[in-house]
């Protein structure tokens, strides 16, 4: 067999040509004349697949290397075999035009690929030489090949793959497969069964549509409704259930009996069962299980229990016998991990568990369920330790919500207010753990997390650690004391209180049993006391000018109305003071505007030429407005530019006095040069037509410097405004001082 190794420059490997039959002259790498060992190197000097052949015809041909060999690859041609490697167009094939398809392939640069892919079809080119039992007619070993600083090491003698050059030697890291969960289905159902339901249910396109708030009583009588017409019902989870739909097949499985046999995204089909019984009376409660299901007996739950923080031994919760089943059967199918059992166990005294939970095991308990009002429930009793802050610092923050993230979920939650039944569970929670988590129910109307953590926080009295749309989390506080601990302390104060008590009333009885002169004592002991002033207020009353008592609140109000009237007046000086002030800026704005004199020798105009410009003024869509600035320097450049395309302007006015309106046309008349035509009200404002005349030229100056500037102009506004308002709540003051003035003389009549 003819065997070649060629190397191309687009993509390296080694060929094998198809054409050369078993039975041809074998082509040996070999020569009379003695030449240099056969490597493998590349050159960057060489631009061709095959070098020219020499002027000698048995030359020795230069091949084409890989870009990772060292020296030049020389092979001899045998000219009997019809075989001109330098000329592959011109070969012998069996087909004429083979050596062309030959030196297109091997020429071919459009299948460029490097690196690893590269060196991967390399060695599998070597891998499948090595099969061939083809290595030894080349002439060398594969361990002498050099692939640049390294040697092919995945391959030995023994021709077993060992390390390559381009992996590590920790090993390829693979990615875990996740665990297949073994459904109900599959253990229980027939495998021809199966895979028959599972064809059928590929092809459904009617579906029962679960909403946020997750698998409700509606949708279980959907789906028993659809299972009395058809052994498969279809169901469509949206958010949050859709994110984890294995807890979405368990709810399933549990409220409705039957089988799920297939899943997809976000789908279920759900197999109603061989002895499905037809005609089943649809429940209006919520069913845990179905009754012709035996895996999980029939329960009701129901949410008349109380909480008492107080009772020992255990007995925190009165749930009826229903709920104690669902206390053992949950118990049986939640034992799972270590961290499942231990959570269950933390969380089993709290009330029942919330099923319809959209996350991973353990269950949560359920808010809902447990009651809104508890007698006799007070907030509980808090003691700081000495030398201890209470409130929390920024870094002692981040801890606990660092803390919080990887906790379990201990309770959800679906409404706002009557929270009393959560707030014991979470004392008796908080006696085992530092932070109480709880999720908030997907899909209830009008819930508002703001409210239900300020009343948490109302009840527990603890720290807020984070609120947001998903959860609720409460640190227990620095001065948190448990049940018992809180109960020791406020019995410990009450003692320490009766026994003060009882040590005063010792020592009064004690004091009785000595005599002492008393009546020194009895004086010094009423200086300074209400009787003492009530003492002196009656020696001293003048009997004659009425009662005491009147005098001191008519002296009372007096003073309250004096001190008024000096805080009014104090104001309105500052407002006055205020007022002159403005006044002066705006004359001295006013004094550097000068306005023009209307001109005596006005062009006159006919009536019949002012009624056909106000028409054409009227008509017009472009105007000049005038706004809170008045008339500036702009204004009258901006007059002159519409004369400078058309005979008559038209100014929109937004002062809403008239007679303001007719001022403003007047100035602009006079500062322009023009003629006034007319001043017309319009919906936009008041519209003033101003024609330029018929001898009109344009001014060589477009600014008029007697005006104001757009900046001062709006300053001036701004003053005017000011005296305005200033002026009005100055008035006011005046009027408020004169109230306090006419009643501090009524008072003072009233007094005389």
């Amino acid at each position: 067999m003819l065997a070649t190794t060629c190397f191309s420059p687009a993509l390296p490997r080694i060929l094998f040509p198809p054409s050369f039959r078993s039975d041809s002259t074998p082509l040996h790498l070999s020569s009379h004349k003695p030449r240099a060992p056969i490597t493998a190197t590349s050159t960057g000097s060489q631009s061709s697949l095959l070098s020219e052949p020499s002027s000698d015809s048995n030359a020795a041909i230069n091949l084409r290397t890989a870009p990772w060999t060292k020296t030049p690859l020389y092979l001899q041609p045998l000219e009997e075999e019809g075989v001109d490697l330098a000329k592959p167009e011109r070969s012998n094939g069996s087909d004429g035009h083979g050596g062309k398809k030959r030196y297109r392939a091997l020429a071919d640069r459009r299948n460029v690929k490097t690196g690893k892919y590269a060196m991967r079809r390399i060695a599998k080119s070597i891998e499948k030489l090595q099969k061939n039992g083809d290595s030894g007619e080349t002439g060398m070993k594969l361990e002498e090949v050099e692939f640049g600083d390294f040697y092919l090491e995945g391959f030995d003698e023994s021709r077993t793959r060992g390390r390559m050059p381009w992996e590590k030697d920790d090993g390829i890291v693979l990615r875990r497969p996740k665990k297949k969960t073994v459904t109900s289905a599959e253990l229980s159902l027939d495998k021809v069964l199966l895979e028959r339901l599972r064809g059928e249910a590929s092809k459904m396109e009617k579906w029962v549509k679960v909403n946020k708030i997750g698998v409700t009583q509606d949708v279980v009588n959907k789906i028993h409704f659809t299972w009395e017409t058809n052994e498969l019902a279809m169901l469509k989870f949206d958010v949050p259930l859709s994110r984890n739909m294995d807890r979405a097949r368990e709810i399933v499985e549990m409220k409705t009996g039957g089988m799920v046999v297939w899943s997809k995204k976000n789908a279920l089909v759900v197999f109603r069962g061989c002895n499905y019984p037809l005609g089943l009376k649809l429940s209006t409660k919520m069913q845990v299980d179905s009754p012709y299901c035996s895996r999980t007996p029939f329960l009701e739950t129901d949410t008349d229990f109380s909480l008492d923080e107080h009772d020992e031994g255990g007995s925190n919760r009165s749930i009826n016998d229903n709920v104690d089943e669902w206390g053992e059967a949950s118990t049986s199918f939640l034992s799972g991990s270590l961290y499942e059992r231990e959570t269950d166990r933390l969380l089993d005294d709290l009330g029942p568990r919330f099923i319809d939970w959209w996350m991973h095991k353990p269950l949560p308990v359920d808010a809902d369920m447990l009651p809104e009002v508890v007698p006799g429930y007070m907030p509980p009793y808090r003691r700081c330790p000495p030398f201890t802050n209470p409130k929390l610092t920024d870094a002692e923050l981040l801890y606990l919500r660092k803390l919080a993230h990887p906790l379990p979920t201990h309770f959800v939650l679906g409404r706002n207010r009557k929270l009393q039944g959560l707030a014991a569970a979470i004392l008796k929670l908080w006696e085992k753990s530092l932070i109480a988590k709880i999720a908030l129910k997907w899909g209830v109307p009008n819930t508002n997390n703001e409210q239900m953590a300020y009343e948490l926080k109302s009840l527990t009295g603890g720290t807020l650690l984070l609120r947001n749309k998903f959860f609720i989390i409460l640190y227990r506080g620095k001065d948190f004391l448990p049940v018992g601990v809180a109960n020791s302390i406020i019995q410990r104060e009450t003692e320490l209180q009766r026994w003060q008590l009882h040590e005063e009333n010792s020592r009064l009885k004690a004091s009785e049993l000595f005599c002492f002169d008393t009546g020194n004592l009895e004086e010094r002991a009423k200086a300074g006391t209400l009787s003492d002033f009530k003492d002196i207020t009656m020696e001293y009353e003048d009997l004659t000018t009425g009662s005491t008592e009147s005098k001191l609140q008519a002296d009372a109000e007096k003073g309250k109305i004096i001190r008024e009237l000096k805080k009014q007046e104090r104001r309105l000086s500052i407002l006055d003071f205020k007022v002159e002030k403005s006044t002066k800026e705006l004359t001295k704005l006013n004094a550097s505007c000068r306005h023009v004199e209307p001109d005596a020798d006005q062009e006159l105009i006919t009536n019949e030429e002012r009624i056909c410009f106000r028409k054409m003024g009227l008509k017009m869509h472009s105007c000049l407005t005038l706004g809170r600035r008045g008339i500036f320097d702009g204004v009258i450049e901006g007059l002159h530019q519409h004369w400078k395309h058309r005979e008559v302007v038209k100014v929109i006015s937004m002062q809403r006095a008239f007679n303001q309106v007719l001022s403003t046309a007047k100035s602009l008349e006079a500062e322009s040069g023009g003629i006034l035509i007319s001043v017309d009200k319009l919906k936009e404002g008041y519209a003033i037509i101003i024609f330029r005349g018929k001898n009109y030229k344009r001014p060589l100056r477009s600014v008029s410097k007697n005006l104001l500037t757009k900046g001062k102009a709006l300053r001036r506004s701004l003053e005017i405004q000011r005296i305005g308002s200033l002026k009005f709540f100055a008035n006011q003051k005046w009027q408020k001082v004169s109230e306090l003035q006419l009643e501090l003389e009524n008072v003072h009549d009233s007094g005389e």
